[in-house]
């Protein structure tokens, strides 16, 4: 039988214990929050993308106005970190992987090529921007996902990237924010 004491420290905790995952969940949810695409682009063409390297979130934009929000990896450091606008132009499925000279000059072991597959960084899907060397693409490391932790790309889940990779046309615009 339950002292009345213990009744009221249990219900107090009952009680509590809502509160506190509720706290949790707004700490994690405040800074990935849905955007309007009119605050970020003049038109929306044939889609949008935002990268958003603050709250680590992509978001997507349809040109029939259908919206995606993914959690992303971003650059290890502003130095690494391009913004402004560029536009999606080429896809590939089964990317190729050739690190920049300054990849390699941070980690001379890294290769010069590395084929398609479970090694390759750049996961199962890539969409290359116009700026040379930056891409939006998967990962087969989601430890990558949510943390800063590329030289300059985009990263996704492998299963968010081909879901994006299915939905986006090359010259769909593209903000890094």
């Amino acid at each position: 039988m339950q002292t009345k004491r213990t009744f009221l420290i249990g219900a107090a905790a009952t009680l509590a214990t809502p509160m506190l995952a509720r706290a949790d969940d707004q700490r994690n949810v405040s800074s990935f929050v849905t955007q309007n695409w009119q605050d970020l682009f003049q038109s929306l063409g044939n889609g949008a993308i935002l990268a958003d390297i603050t709250s680590r979130a992509l978001h997507y934009w349809g040109s029939d106005g259908s919206y995606r929000l993914f959690p992303s990896s971003v650059p290890m450091s502003e130095e690494l970190t391009r913004r402004g606008y560029s536009v999606i132009v080429r896809k590939r499925v089964g990317p190729t992987w050739t690190p920049t000279q300054n990849m390699r000059d941070r980690d001379p072991t890294l290769p010069t090529m590395l084929e398609a597959g479970p090694g390759n960084p750049l996961g199962t899907h890539a969409m290359y921007l116009d700026w040379p060397a930056y891409l939006i693409h998967g990962t087969h490391d989601t430890r990558k996902i949510g943390r800063q932790s590329s030289s300059g790309c985009i990263g996704l889940y492998n299963e968010h990237i081909a879901q994006l990779f299915s939905v986006t046309q090359v010259g769909t615009q593209v903000r890094l924010l």
